[in-house]
């Protein structure tokens, strides 16, 4: 299993998180996004309105290396931050992404396959400090554009 018990619990009440990718010139992007874990696969679907003409749609389908971040603070405790950073690579798809959110999204959608995951007051207390683990033995290499 990609993500503990407690990661999909987490994972499934948040519908928002913060995505980096790699732009054409080796630039951070970094953009706010719905998502969906998606259970059966163990990644994690980003979706939204015109996602295809995106430039994090573009950046995808050019570097496929991203990583996303999804944290809040704790409702019980408002000094305790929590959240996931997950690490990996993504593909742009051309459908599947009203079917994984609901019709008013676009049917592209970007699918995120973990090979990183760093956790934060999900397993336990914030302040045991952030858990680290690969999931996936590498990051696929990004082939070098002809110039």
């Amino acid at each position: 299993m990609t993500f503990t018990d407690k990661e999909i619990a987490y994972l499934t009440g948040q519908p928002f998180g913060r995505l980096a990718t790699v732009g054409p010139h080796g630039d951070p992007h970094v953009v706010p996004v719905g998502l969906h874990y998606n259970a059966e696969l163990g990644t994690i679907d980003v979706g939204g309105i015109n996602l295809g003409r995106s430039r994090k749609y573009r950046d995808v389908r050019r570097h496929p290396l991203v990583a996303i971040v999804v944290d809040d603070i704790d409702p019980d405790d408002p000094a305790a931050p929590r959240g996931l950073e997950i690490r990996g690579s993504a593909e742009a798809l051309t459908e599947g992404g009203r079917a994984a959110f609901n019709d008013r999204v676009a049917e592209e959608m970007i699918r995120i396959t973990p090979v990183r995951i760093v956790s934060w007051g999900i397993e336990e207390n914030w302040q045991a400090g952030p858990r680290a683990r690969d999931v996936s033995p590498q990051l696929p290499r990004v082939q070098e554009e002809a110039r």
